[in-house]
């Protein structure tokens, strides 16, 4: 600890050795002369010795400047307040770990769970696209009038690619060139095959025109065109043409007809939509049909009435209204 500077030694005072100190002091000269006065007269004022005043710091006592610090205490310094305050940040942070221990383990297993998934569907989509899953096959499915093979050959264009990259304008743009072919539908097998299936039309009739008997179906599709009537057709007869309602009328009569009587029926005709006329086989028996509405309750009543009544005894069955049906 540092020392006290001494006390200045006051004016006129004479030096003299202290009688307590354990060396003798040097003297300290005197300033310079005080006059005093005196009651009675003026008489010069002798020199009275300067006395030092020092303070020993080494000495135990009263006369000690300050009391010495016990040994072995030892003194807070900055180091140590850095120390504590690191401990404390560290013990703060084991507490909030482990208070949420749980929440960070939730909270890794859903990371984990997502980088999963997308790794996933990373994958499957690269393979997806990728000469791993190419078409090596199609197989067309539905046809009954229509060769499958020859189908499948029109779509040779699509093997090769990948499943997701099949072209379905091209394939479109190769089915179109079947006019029987009335809608599909694709299906990817994985790994390698392609399923085209086909619902095909269904043709209700032959229209005669002077390049021959077309077949045609309930949209007035052309299906083929032949010099001669095929077997198993009714000719059709509908004086506006295939576009007219009186055709579309017809075109739904024959198509709502259970086979069994579809079979039978050799000719079919309509000038309006409201009277659209069978003929039924050798027997040249009339079924007036009327509208196409309610076509399959009159199909199920006429069904129904032929069984009773073969078309051998009878000339006309009309079911244009199928609540009351009328046979002669």
């Amino acid at each position: 600890m540092r020392r006290p500077s001494p006390l200045p030694p006051p004016v006129g005072a004479a030096s003299r050795p202290r009688a307590d100190a354990g060396t003798p002091s040097e003297p300290i000269a005197p300033s310079e002369p005080v006059e005093a006065s005196v009651a009675g007269g003026a008489e010069e004022a002798s020199l009275a010795p300067v006395i030092p005043l020092t303070h020993d710091v080494d000495r135990e006592g009263p006369d000690a400047a300050s009391p010495r610090e016990p040994e072995g205490d030892t003194q807070v310094g900055l180091r140590d307040v850095w120390r504590a305050a690191r401990a404390r940040r560290k013990a703060l942070r084991a507490e909030v770990r482990r208070f949420t221990g749980r929440q960070r383990r939730r909270r890794l297993t859903w990371f984990a769970s997502l980088a999963a998934l997308a790794a996933l569907v990373v994958g499957t989509v690269a393979a997806a696209y990728s000469p791993l899953f190419g078409v090596e096959r199609i197989h067309v499915l539905g046809t009954q009038q229509l060769d499958a093979e020859v189908v499948a050959g029109a779509l040779d264009g699509q093997l090769g690619k990948p499943l997701p990259l099949v072209d379905e304008s091209a394939v479109k743009a190769a089915l179109v060139a079947f006019p029987l072919v009335e809608t599909y539908t694709l299906e990817a097998r994985p790994p390698h095959e392609l399923v085209v299936r086909i619902v095909e039309r269904t043709p209700i009739g032959l229209v005669q025109s002077a390049a021959g008997y077309t077949l045609v179906d309930a949209a007035g599709v052309a299906l083929s065109t032949t010099p001669t009537p095929p077997a198993g057709q009714p000719l059709i007869t509908v004086d506006a043409g295939t576009s007219s309602p009186a055709f579309v009328a017809l075109g739904q009569v024959m198509r709502s007809l259970p086979d069994d009587i579809r079979a039978q029926v050799t000719e079919a005709s309509a000038t309006t939509r409201d009277d659209v006329t069978l003929t039924l086989g050798g027997t040249r028996t009339k079924v007036v049909w009327g509208s196409a509405e309610d076509s399959a309750m009159k199909a199920l009543r006429l069904q129904t009435i032929m069984t009773a009544r073969p078309p051998a005894d009878v000339s006309v069955y009309d079911v244009s209204s199928p609540s009351a049906i009328v046979v002669r």
